[in-house]
């Protein structure tokens, strides 16, 4: 057996060292891969929005699985482009499916899914260009923080948080207007909700489900969640506060009623779905849908998997995933991202990393690293994510801790306080 992973993140790097313990694979293959996984597949040079090149890449190396990291593939219709070729149709692809995809490709396609099949979300109204003003009518007709959302995919950066109500009409002109090109041609504006996000994640194979581990990402730059919002600054799992009464509604207010919606709107999603939940006074709220897994999420919740992650993928592409076993560590597992100096704005590349040979008692999966000269060296804002375990929390951040800080490249930074929000809960 022949895999095939897309991506060039932690997320990959995760599922490829989980991956890489599994006694069924014979062989994993990595496009783009990074440095990391570099040390447990072969790397590719191949764009995964490049179908043509996905394509030849699997025919060259006999590949009979291909589990996709990031979401913009999933948006782009790969799961489809391999369904419609007479030579890929067979070929096994972990990943929704065009229209599947549409609970993370549409913002407008996911909050009308949530109301139609009463799953519980923030109240909600969609514009784009023909109807700009209403948009204003409805913002007066919200409480500050007014949150607004480019319908389309924006590289984690079409939502935006402002107090001020003509701030916030700007903005929705502003995206309508080609802010973020394609993906601002229609806008969601939403009730704000005050409580405490989550991510949650299932496997399915179209009919049954299982439940991964769950997590809490810090997305701010700063410390006390201050400054701006990055890709993910650090994870926990599990989340202290999400206990059997908590994930009790979650399983019966959100994942079922999603479950039986894809059944009644006839959409077949295999794969993961990542639900982006609030916790406003002890009850669960969608946030957001998302057809993959996360990241820095990935970097804890995979970690927390002691059966074989293969075995779950098989069982979604033969459509028998009820017959799979699940398998989790009751232990915390936390990550910490090293990132450049001057991330989210301007960084630099190309810098040395060393230290990485001095760890022990973790993980580190590389997030933006590349090899140069037989040197590993950072090429993205966020460069590697420290993972480690522990019976409580505290000990695990002090296992991430204590190894990020062997751990150096030129301007690193990481948030001294990942958990200060649990730590008491």
């Amino acid at each position: 057996m022949n895999i095939l992973v897309l991506g060039s993140g932690g997320r990959e790097h995760a599922i490829v060292w989980k991956l890489a313990q599994s006694k069924k694979i014979t062989r994993i293959f990595i496009g783009p891969g990074n440095a990391g996984t570099s040390t447990l597949g072969t790397n590719l040079p191949v764009d995964p929005e490049d179908f043509q090149a996905v394509k030849k890449a699997v025919l060259e190396h006999h590949i009979n699985m291909v589990v996709v990291g990031p979401e913009a593939p999933l948006a782009a219709g790969i799961h489809d482009f391999f369904m419609s070729d007479d030579s890929l149709k067979n070929i096994a692809v972990i990943g929704p499916d065009r229209s599947a995809a549409r609970l993370e490709g549409s913002k407008d396609f996911a909050k009308s899914f949530l109301v139609r099949h009463n799953i519980p979300t923030a109240a909600y109204k969609s514009f784009d260009s023909s109807n700009i003003d209403q948009s204003l009518v409805f913002l007066k007709s919200l409480r500050p923080p007014y949150v607004i959302k480019a319908d389309g995919l924006a590289a984690g950066k079409g939502v935006i948080i402002l107090d001020d109500l003509d701030s916030a009409f700007q903005e929705v002109k502003a995206m309508l207007d080609g802010k973020f090109g394609a993906a601002g041609q229609k806008v969601v504006i939403e009730q704000f909700l005050k409580g405490v996000e989550l991510s949650v994640f299932i496997i399915t194979d179209g009919r049954s489900w299982k439940l991964l581990p769950e997590a809490k990402d810090y997305k701010r730059i700063g410390a006390k969640d201050t400054g701006l919002n990055t890709g993910g600054m650090g994870a926990i799992s599990p989340v202290p506060f999400a206990d059997h009464i908590f994930m009790g509604k979650v399983i019966n207010r959100i994942i079922e009623p999603t479950m039986h919606g894809l059944a009644a709107d006839r959409i077949v999603y295999k794969g993961f779905i990542f639900f982006g939940l609030i916790n406003v006074e002890g009850d669960p709220y969608v946030i957001e849908y998302n057809a993959r897994l996360g990241d820095p999420e990935s970097e804890v919740i995979i970690p927390r998997i002691k059966s074989d992650l293969f075995d779950l993928l098989e069982g979604v592409a033969e459509g028998n995933l009820a017959e799979k076993n699940l398998e989790t560590d009751n232990r915390f597992v936390t990550t910490v991202m090293l990132a450049s100096g001057g991330y989210p704005g301007h960084y630099n590349k190309g810098k040395e990393i060393s230290g990485l040979d001095q760890t022990d008692d973790c993980v580190v999966f590389h997030a933006g690293t590349r090899l140069s000269d037989g040197k590993v060296i950072t090429s993205g804002g966020r460069v590697l994510a420290v993972s480690a375990w522990g019976k409580t929390m505290q000990e695990a951040l002090d296992g991430s801790y204590r190894n990020a800080r062997k751990i150096s490249f030129e301007k690193i930074y990481f948030r001294p306080d990942i958990g200060f929000d649990l730590k008491l809960k």
